[in-house]
């Protein structure tokens, strides 16, 4: 049995490991909110120029994001001998749940959900966002998060045409700026 001491120093030492196994999340975070922030631009792009019938396919940019950061992020994980914590699986399952929901929704159930895909994308990835600041504690990226929470719900009321912009925008504000204030962070830890 752990003393109270003992358990917090766990605590404490798990979520340090945490933070050391996502150092790098700066350069995921800014991955991420590139990635979206073109998807989605583009998506943009096709439906203003009469292409709305084609606005899924880049899409398909993200299936290649995620087997790409996998792959990376798993060969630096075994080439480091990095320490699996339960906080960093709890987001790598998270991550890859919520990623094949958005595959399912987008591509199954687009019609259904209607002008409501894209906030419903953004509620979700406000869960990644505020889940991720929270285990790492860093409190900007929670303050992004609920940004970007505040932007989902304003989209319900969007016209649907121009929802992809306020999903760029959300990729800006979730993931590319506090991807910035996350490396600075590290970076002047590390001074």
């Amino acid at each position: 049995m752990l003393t109270p001491e003992e358990s917090l120093r766990l605590i404490t030492q798990t979520i340090e490991d945490t933070k050391e196994k996502y150092k790098d999340s700066g350069l995921i975070f800014i991955f991420w909110g590139m990635l979206i922030f073109i998807v989605t631009l583009t998506q943009f792009i096709f439906i203003r120029s009469g292409l709305a019938n084609y606005a899924g396919f880049p899409c398909l940019l993200y299936i290649f994001g995620g087997i790409y950061i996998y792959v990376h992020y798993r060969k630096i994980d075994i080439k480091n001998n990095a320490p699996k914590t339960i906080i960093g699986d709890i987001i790598s399952v998270l991550g890859m749940v919520i990623g094949a929901n958005f595959i399912i929704l987008g591509s199954l159930f687009s019609e259904r959900l209607g002008s409501s895909l894209f906030p419903v994308f953004l509620i979700f990835i406000t869960f990644m966002i505020i889940l991720i600041g929270i285990s790492i504690r860093f409190k900007p990226i929670v303050i992004c998060g609920i940004i970007v929470n505040i932007i989902a719900f304003v989209t319900f009321y969007v016209d649907w045409q121009y929802q992809t912009l306020l999903m760029s925008l959300a990729a800006v504000v979730g993931f590319i700026i506090p991807g910035i204030l996350f490396n600075k962070s590290r970076r002047q830890e590390h001074v």
